[in-house]
């Protein structure tokens, strides 16, 4: 049995894309008006969407819910995969005390608040944004900066719109998997375009920062922390986003950021310390620890740096899929008829070379290095689960949605719609992806919902898709800031709740500055720099030719070393540490 995919099914243009957005228009809704859990508004709004594919697009029921499915399944395995290990990770160095070294570690570096706000709130964020994601980035630099004695709105606002740059890849590279997985196209092929969009906003972003806490002067003073910040940030953003992994930008580009200003600070200084007129009393004491101790607390992110890598590598990829389990959904494999082709629906559960699974395996290294018992390894990922568990219900329902509209033809009706804007889509593209991230909250959210759309109107005005699909990502970053999640994030990380209110006009009018700043290098990409944009490769195409690629042994083999080196040195710094401790002691 087979059944064609339906676009206008309604012989109206603007009718049928009216009745298609219905769904959508419900989920900003429930989450922008009436405050809905998100899993709660996401399954919602799935049921919404069967109800429109078998009633209004006439899908056989039981495609539409293998179809769901088929979502759900993607949302869990390798999107909440990589959210569940990563978020593991973290918490791993939390309950050891490790996180508390590393957070010292960025904190006594300097006393001068601008350059505390360019390590702290743009370089530190940035890692906690491509390590953890989920609001933990606003909610512990804000803390820290006004544990330190920044006024609380400006430690709430800065941190805020700080997190813009690594929103793309956040959660290791989520979002970018993501839009991936909606469209077709190879995620490297997305993660390409946004590192030559995002790396302009990269260099700005931190003299911004700096502008808006001291003003023009205050920001010349402090120029050359100020360059070497962001264009520190910005190389290595572009660099491991073209040709390494869309899983790594983030904790890359930090790490490059924070070593790059702390050795611009060995042997240049601004020539005052600046602070804030009326900051209040620091409450947040800042130790010093040895090299070694801050070596070992950051050793864990250090092996994930590699690891990631790794499995971001072509041949290394090669070798870890042959284990790979393919799942033949027969009642939707070639039964559905799309652009007058069958499709294949068929499910790859790439359980070894999923990029979970190198965090996973990141976290059991970690775990030895820092001698943590299995007990307390087990207990860590139990509660990581229970704590995920509702985000994971989210995940599974909202890429359950984008498939059912995908696949019945709500999406293409939706993106014949947009056709009306013509040879300006672009220059919107980003908008719908800001829009989209305001309302969720969510980079990931806002690329299920709206990257295939982002895809069909493209084609349509005959634009490569992939611009389109990673502006859509690139112009979701610059609404993460007003987004009632973070907003709310904020508020309460530095004692400002009550006053969400001023919080949202402090960071509203930088919000659309950005959003406006990327929809301008998005124009100009399409039309004037249109050599800025790499072919369009889809998912399959590069599977098969990663698949041709040998040499991965040896590369597993190299890091397997360099990680034991590591785990030694780290052990070794832990046995000085006893024994001085013991020396104490007598």
């Amino acid at each position: 049995m087979t059944w064609t995919q339906a676009i206008n099914p309604l012989g109206n243009p603007g009718l049928s894309a009216l009745v298609d957005a219905l769904p959508i228009i419900f989920l900003f809704c429930a989450l922008a008006i009436w405050r809905m859990k998100g899993y709660i508004a996401g399954l919602i709004t799935l049921s919404l969407a069967l109800v429109l594919a078998i009633v209004v697009h006439g899908m056989p029921a039981n495609m539409a819910f293998l179809t769901a499915l088929y979502g759900a399944m993607v949302g869990l395995f390798p999107i909440g995969w990589i959210v569940v290990t990563a978020v593991f990770l973290y918490n791993l160095t939390v309950k050891t005390g490790q996180f508390e070294i590393i957070k010292d570690s960025i904190a006594s570096i300097t006393e001068d608040r601008r350059l505390q706000a360019l390590l702290i709130a743009f370089s530190f964020g940035a890692f906690l944004e491509g390590a953890a994601g989920f609001g933990t980035p606003v909610a512990i630099t804000a803390a820290m900066l006004a544990g330190l004695g920044f006024n609380p709105l400006y430690a709430a606002g800065i941190c805020l719109i700080a997190n813009t740059a690594p929103v793309a890849f956040g959660g290791i590279g989520i979002p970018i998997i993501t839009a991936g997985a909606v469209t077709g196209i190879d995620a490297m092929a997305i993660s390409q375009m946004v590192g030559r969009q995002l790396p302009f906003l990269s260099v700005f972003v931190p003299f911004w920062l700096v502008f808006i806490m001291a003003g023009w002067r205050g920001a010349m003073e402090v120029m050359p922390a100020i360059l070497v910040s962001g264009v520190s940030f910005a190389v290595a953003q572009w660099f491991s986003s073209n040709y390494m992994t869309p899983m790594l930008p983030d904790i890359l580009s930090s790490l490059v950021s924070i070593v790059a200003l702390v050795f611009l600070l060995r042997v240049w200084k601004p020539k005052k310390v600046w602070r804030f007129a009326d900051e209040p009393q620091a409450t947040l004491k800042v130790k010093k620890h040895s090299a070694g101790a801050v070596l070992k607390a950051w050793s864990p992110f250090i092996v994930l740096t590699v690891l990631i890598s790794d499995w971001g590598l072509k041949p290394v990829k090669a070798v870890l899929d042959t284990v790979s389990i393919k799942i033949v959904f027969s009642g939707l494999d070639q039964a559905i008829i799309a652009g007058g082709k069958p499709m294949s629906v068929v499910y790859n559960f790439n359980w070894l070379s999923a990029g979970g699974t190198a965090i996973l395996i990141s976290a059991i290294i970690s775990a030895m290095i820092l001698r943590i018992g299995p007990g307390q390894f087990l207990e860590v990922f139990a509660r990581t689960l229970k704590d995920l568990r509702f985000a994971l219900l989210t995940i599974a329902s909202v890429l359950g949605f984008a498939f059912v509209a995908n696949w019945s033809g709500m999406t293409p009706t939706l993106g014949k719609a947009f056709t009306v804007t013509g040879s300006f889509f672009p220059f919107v593209a980003p908008i719908l992806g800001w829009l989209g991230v305001v309302i969720t909250g969510s980079d990931t959210s806002s690329n299920a919902l709206f990257c295939k759309m982002q895809q069909i109107t493209a084609e349509q005005i005959g634009v490569n898709p992939v611009l389109t699909v990673a502006a859509n990502s690139s112009g979701g970053v610059a609404g993460k800031m007003i987004s009632p999640q973070s907003i709310a994030v904020g508020a309460a990380a530095t004692g400002l709740v009550g006053r969400e209110g001023d919080l949202f006009r402090f960071t509203l009018a930088h919000s659309i500055f950005f959003a406006l700043i990327i929809s301008m290098i998005t124009y100009l990409q399409a039309y004037v720099l249109t050599w800025m944009i790499p072919p369009l490769t889809m998912a399959s195409t590069a599977a098969a030719t990663a698949k041709a690629v040998s040499g991965g042994t040896t590369i597993l083999m190299v890091t397997g070393i360099f990680i034991v080196i590591l785990g030694l040195v780290a052990s070794r710094q832990r046995s000085s540490l006893d024994a001085l401790n013991g020396r104490r002691s007598a």
